[in-house]
Order: C-alpha cells, then sequence, then structure tokens
C-alpha cells in the first residue's frame, strides 16, 4: 500500500467505540444483569458497543450460545 492510498482515510476512530454503556444500554440489548456481570468478568473490562452487540447475539434465546 501507498502512501498515497493511505492518504484518504479518516484519522477518527470508530465511533461506537466511545459509546458508554449503560445499565440502560445493557437491557437494550436483552442481557440481564447477571449475563452483564459475565461479560465483564470475560473480557476483563467494560465491553463497547460492538462487542455488547456481539454477546446480546451468541446469549439471545434465539442462538443461546451460553
Amino acid at each position: 500500500m501507498t502512501d498515497q492510498a493511505v492518504t484518504g482515510l479518516s484519522p477518527n476512530p470508530d465511533p461506537c467505540l466511545n459509546v458508554e454503556i449503560t445499565p440502560e444500554l445493557v437491557s437494550q440489548h436483552g442481557l440481564l444483569p447477571e449475563e452483564y456481570e459475565n461479560v465483564l468478568r470475560i473480557l476483563g473490562r467494560v465491553p463497547n458497543l460492538t462487542e455488547l452487540g456481539i454477546f446480546s447475539v451468541m446469549w439471545s434465546e434465539h442462538c443461546s450460545y451460553k
């Protein structure tokens, strides 16, 4: 990749990475407080919005990869 190819890229990070994860947001993703505690334990940190969504889908009743 040349320097010219890189110059068109935005230096701004993904806005999903800066979303505050609140109890309301966790609930909107269909996770119970106990499930969110498991997410925190597994990651060892607060998830970003993308990660929260992934756990939400993985642990949904439809997929149920708990």
